[in-house]
């Protein structure tokens, strides 16, 4: 439904997006995810219409809709996408239902139809009782409903949406999650979500282009990046908890893993980074082989288990345990990983195995 190719956009030296080509299914829910400045709200707005790209093209469904080398892009209003911003921007001075109204009456509708389909919006949205209300007269959440509703209500074959949750509170983010993914289906339409929340991500993605430095790092399901993630970014990034990555130092006699631990996977070459899964390790007050001693940060509840983190100058670890000792902060707490990496990565990043 969604083609980018070799898609750019820089602005005056600053490069925010960097040959970005993608192929996005339709009916799909992709989700960019990343952090701050990586370059995934400026991918959001020329797909949106609002920046032409520098270099590059989209097309929708087949259609070039933007092409870098041309400085041409399609207007937003004629392109077939909705958009739905951060901020809602709705129109202080218009009612619900004048708010849902005018993208219709721009489009040419005749008033009866438009009159329907506001009646069919409102009630899909489950806020038809807001009709005559003024923004300021109902909550953020049923704000948000309402610039959704106004996004549908032309009926576009491409839904973007640029952290629409962010000004919710973290119970209400929750349940719109849902009710995002319920007006996908309902809606039949492929969608496209920008958040640096990777939990949003993952929870309701069908994919997910994780974007850092204006390039993506890797593009898959949720399922794929979470069991092979492509760099130490994604590894890191993506997960609850993420992915740990310990350093591993060539030495003389072989590979040490953060000085403690060998490693024939390297062969005593290269230094490089090994990833364990917060569930593959273990805690405990003492030392046992192939543990690693670091200072106790913080333990918390997880899912009925608990989440322990330590630290050590730069490196952070987390475990995930059914139980453990109760520490205190600038104990000792001794982390047990176990015999081999889940993954190898190179010091620049790329995953070796």
């Amino acid at each position: 439904m969604i083609r980018i190719e070799n898609l750019r956009k820089s602005f005056g030296t600053f490069e925010a997006v960097r040959g970005v080509t993608l192929d996005v299914p339709k009916g799909s829910f992709l989700v960019l995810v990343g952090p701050s400045g990586c370059g995934k709200s400026t991918m959001l707005r020329m797909l949106a219409g609002l920046d032409t790209p520098s270099a590059g093209t989209i097309s929708y469904g087949g259609r070039v809709v933007s092409d870098g080398a041309l400085n041409w892009t399609i207007e937003p209003a004629k392109r077939d996408n909705g958009l739905v911003f951060q901020s809602y921007a709705l129109w202080p001075h218009m009612t619900v239902a004048g708010n849902i109204d005018w993208p219709l009456k721009v489009a040419g509708m005749a008033k009866p139809e438009r009159h329907k389909r506001i009646t069919e919006v409102l009630q899909l949205l489950g806020i038809a009782e807001l009709g005559a209300r003024y923004p300021n007269e109902i909550s953020g959440g049923q704000q948000q409903r309402v610039a959704i509703a106004r996004m549908i209500a032309p009926k576009p074959g491409i839904l973007l949406f640029d952290e629409p949750l962010s000004n919710l509170d973290a119970k209400l983010r929750v349940e719109m999650r849902t009710e995002l993914l319920r007006i996908h289906r309902a809606t039949g339409a492929t969608s496209v979500y920008v958040t640096h929340d990777q939990v949003e991500a993952m929870t309701m993605a069908s994919h997910v282009a994780v974007m850092n430095g204006g390039v993506i790092e890797q593009f898959g399901t949720p399922e794929e990046l979470v069991a092979r993630p492509a760099s130490t970014f994604v590894a890191t990034f993506v997960g609850t908890p993420p992915a740990n990555l310990v350093p591993i130092m060539p030495g003389a006699d072989g590979p040490a893993l953060a000085g403690r631990i060998a490693d024939a996977a390297l062969k005593g070459s290269r230094a490089a980074h090994a990833m364990f899964r917060a569930e593959e390790i273990t805690v405990s007050a003492r030392p046992t082989p192939r543990s690693l001693a670091l200072d106790f940060a913080e333990a918390s509840p997880i899912a009925g288990r608990l989440m322990v983190t330590g630290t050590s100058g730069d490196l952070r670890l987390t475990a995930v345990v059914d139980e453990a000792p109760r520490f205190a902060i600038g104990d000792t707490v001794h982390f047990a990983l176990p015999a081999q990496p889940s993954a190898l990565f190179a010091a620049s990043g790329a995953r070796l195995s």
